[in-house]
């Protein structure tokens, strides 16, 4: 099984929004995430630790600004926690390995795919396409990837 981790590189690594992201709990502009209107089939994993987080089959416009998603790919790799900033309380998403913030989940998604509205940070992602999934390690995820 591949290991996932944070290593002092992946953070040296990370660009300003990246770092601010990932490390900070911040949160990009609705809108400006370079995945945001991504529909290649493929997967998105941590920046920081290379961990699957979500599949392209998963991936749905929900019209909150950021990417959505149904679900994790593999729940283990996430962590949720309770989040009070803001004055609301919301249920935050981390990367388990990595730690990274990745965003929040939300009961509001699509009924008929369970549910839930993983809304995610670009800045905390890097997709990979399918065609080079098996190349980089990531061949175990293809049945979760459409076309």
């Amino acid at each position: 099984m591949t290991q996932y981790g944070r290593t002092p590189d992946a953070i040296a690594a990370l660009s300003p929004e990246e770092y601010y992201v990932t490390q900070e709990s911040g949160t990009e502009r609705p809108g400006t995430g370079a995945l945001l209107n991504n529909t290649e089939p493929g997967i998105y994993v941590d920046i920081v630790s290379g961990e699957p987080l979500f599949a392209s089959a998963d991936k749905f416009e929900s019209g909150c600004g950021w990417p959505s998603f149904t679900k994790p790919i593999t729940p283990a790799y996430v962590s949720e926690l309770q989040d009070s900033s803001l004055g609301m309380i919301r249920t935050e998403v981390r990367s388990k390995h990595g730690d990274s913030h990745l965003g929040h989940v939300f009961p509001d998604g699509p009924r008929d795919r369970g549910g839930l509205r993983y809304c995610i940070n670009s800045a905390s992602l890097r997709f990979i396409h399918r065609d080079e999934m098996e190349a980089e390690g990531y061949g175990d995820y293809l049945d979760q990837v459409e076309g």
